[in-house]
C-alpha cells in the first residue's frame, strides 16, 4: 500500500530567502544547491574520522562513523519526505547536516567540551551545528566581511535546529539540550522570524525521528556484528528484567511494561538473531532485519502521520506512535547495555575526555599563535573573554578524533 498525504507542502518565498540575498543562472532549485553545498564541506568530510558508538581508529572497519551514519540518516529521512509531501532536499539537507557540530569522540567528546564551556556559553552537538553552518564553514560574506557560513535557505537552517531554544530556556535547563549560542542569535532569529516558539518544524521533527530510527538499527546492527553482544543472550529470561530496566535508566523513560512489550515485539520477528557466528547466511539474516526495521519503524509514521491534509513547516506534525518509540528505544537500550556501559570501556571514555579538557587548556594557555588561520582570527577579534573561549571551542570541536589524539600527543612529547 502506497502511503502519501493528500496533498504536498507549498513553500513560501520567506522559507527560500537566503541571510545574505544571491542570485544564481543554474536551474537548481534553492533546496538543491543548499544540499550541494552540505555535501561539498569540509564539515562534512571530517564525520569520517569521528565516532558514532566505536572511534574509526577502534579497528571495527565495517562499523558506523559519523559520515556513514549520516549518510544513512539522510536516505530514511529522504525518502519519508516524499512520501510525506516534504521536500525531500531539505530534509536530506538536514539530516546530512544533524552531526556536523559534533566533537572527536562522539558524546562522550561533547560532555567533555560541554564540561569545559559550562561558564563560557555552554556547547551542544546541535547549536554547534547550526554555528558550522551559518558561520564557520565559509562560503559568503555579508557587507561587513562577516562569514555567513554556506547561507542557506530559512527553511533548510530551521530544519537543522532540533532544539529550537536558548540555553537560558527552562527546556534546556532540564534536558540539556539547546539549539543556538548567544553569539548566534541573530541568525537564529533571522532563521526563526516566521516559526512558533519552541516548535520544531516538520522538517526537523523527521530529521530527528530519521536520527533516531537510524542509530537505533545500525547501532544494534554493529553490535552483534563487532561481537559485543550474543543474541542467545537476549533471549536468556534470565537477563530480561535487567536489560529493561538499563534500557529505561538509558533512555529516560519508567515505562518498563512498555520497554517489555517491545522487546517480545521485536524478539518475535523471523529476522531477529538467534545466534551469530559471522556465516554469510547469519549477515544476510541481521541485514534483512536492519531493513524490516528502518520500514516497520518508517510505515508506522507514515500512517500515523497521512491523515492530515498537508503536513509541512508549522502545519500537522510527525506524528511518532507510542510503539514505535518503545521499540526505538528499547534498541537504544540494548546497545547501551552491552557497548557504552562497559566497565572495561570506562577507562578509554576517561582517557578521551583528558584529551579533549587538556588540549583545550593547553590551546587556551598557548593562543592565538597555535590555533588554526581561522580560529586564530576569531581568537584574535574577540571583544571578550567569552568570545576568546569560544574560538577555542570551535577549535576542538572541529577536531577528528584522529586529528585530537595526534595534537595532544604532541602537546605532550
Amino acid at each position: 500500500m502506497t502511503l502519501q498525504v493528500a496533498s504536498s507542502y507549498v513553500y513560501q518565498s520567506e522559507d527560500l530567502e537566503q541571510f545574505v540575498p544571491e542570485t544564481h543562472r543554474s536551474s537548481r532549485s534553492a533546496f538543491t544547491r543548499d544540499r550541494a553545498r552540505i555535501v561539498h564541506s569540509s564539515a562534512l568530510r571530517r564525520l569520517s574520522m569521528k565516532t558514532q558508538v566505536h572511534s574509526p581508529l577502534a579497528g571495527l572497519d565495517s562499523a558506523r562513523n559519523r559520515l556513514t551514519h549520516s549518510l544513512e540518516v539522510a536516505q530514511i529521512g529522504r525518502e519519508m519526505a516524499g512520501t510525506l509531501g516534504l521536500d525531500p532536499d531539505i530534509v536530506d539537507s538536514a539530516c546530512l547536516a544533524h552531526d556536523l557540530g559534533h566533537p572527536p569522540f562522539g558524546h562522550n567528546g561533547e560532555k567533555a567540551v560541554a564540561l569545559w564551556a559550562e561558564k563560557f556559553g555552554g556547547f551542544e552537538g546541535n547549536a554547534q551545528t547550526l554555528r558550522v553552518l551559518v558561520r564557520l564553514e565559509p562560503k559568503t560574506f555579508d557587507a561587513e566581511g562577516q562569514s555567513r557560513g554556506l547561507n542557506l535557505t530559512r527553511a533548510t537552517l530551521d530544519a537543522c535546529i532540533k532544539y529550537p531554544w536558548a540555553v537560558q530556556d527552562e527546556l534546556a535547563q532540564s534536558s540539556k539540550k539547546f539549539g543556538f549560542y548567544q553569539s548566534d542569535s541573530e541568525i537564529y532569529e533571522w532563521i526563526r522570524a516566521h516559526s512558533l516558539p519552541r516548535q520544531k518544524s516538520a522538517e526537523a521533527q523527521l530529521m530527528d525521528l530519521a536520527d533516531d530510527i537510524a542509530y537505533s538499527v545500525h547501532d544494534f546492527e554493529d553490535a552483534v556484528v563487532s561481537g559485543f553482544i550474543d543474541p542467545l543472550t537476549l533471549l536468556d529470561p534470565g537477563i530480561r528484567d535487567a536489560l529493561i530496566r538499563d534500557s529505561a535508566e538509558w533512555v529516560g523513560t519508567k515505562d518498563l511494561d512498555g520497554l517489555a512489550l517491545a522487546l517480545e515485539s521485536l524478539s518475535a520477528l523471523p529476522s531477529w538473531p538467534k545466534k551469530w557466528s559471522g556465516t554469510f547466511q547469519e549477515h544476510a539474516m541481521l541485514k534483512d532485519l536492519t531493513s524490516s526495521l528502518i520500514g516497520r519503524f518508517a510505515t508506522s509514521v507514515q500512517r500515523a502521520s497521512e491523515s492530515q491534509k498537508v503536513l509541512g513547516r508549522f502545519e500537522g506534525s510527525v506524528i511518532r506512535p507510542y510503539e514505535t518509540d518503545m521499540e526505538i528505544d528499547l534498541l537504544k537500550g540494548i546497545v547501551a547495555s552491552f557497548v557504552m556501559n562497559l566497565d572495561t570501556r570506562q577507562q578509554e571514555y576517561e582517557r578521551q575526555r583528558e584529551i579533549i579538557i587538556e588540549l583545550a587548556d593547553w590551546l587556551w594557555e598557548h593562543s592565538p599563535s597555535e590555533l588554526e588561520p581561522i580560529f586564530k582570527e576569531a581568537f584574535e577579534r574577540a571583544d571578550s573573554e567569552i568570545a576568546a573561549r569560544r574560538a577555542i571551542i570551535d577549535q576542538v570541536a572541529s577536531l577528528t578524533d584522529r586529528g585530537a589524539i595526534d595534537w595532544h600527543s604532541r602537546i605532550r612529547a
